[in-house]
């Protein structure tokens, strides 16, 4: 998800995915745990988007 994109969500549409994008990435990082992935850079990938969502976030709190 691209910087741009974030900024078109509403904070509810932030918060919403920021908590789908925390439970992909526990289920991502516990998969890859057990057996390694087959593309471990979605584990990268996934923990930067939701550092992009929660920076957002309190960027808009702040305003």
């Amino acid at each position: 998800m691209k910087q741009a994109e974030i900024k078109e969500l509403s904070v509810e549409e932030l918060q919403q995915k920021l908590a789908e994008l925390k439970k992909e990435h526990a289920d991502l990082k516990m998969a890859h745990a057990v057996t390694p992935l087959e593309n471990p850079l979605q584990i990268r990938q996934t923990r930067r988007t939701v550092a992009r969502l929660a920076t957002e976030l309190t960027k808009r709190d702040q305003q």
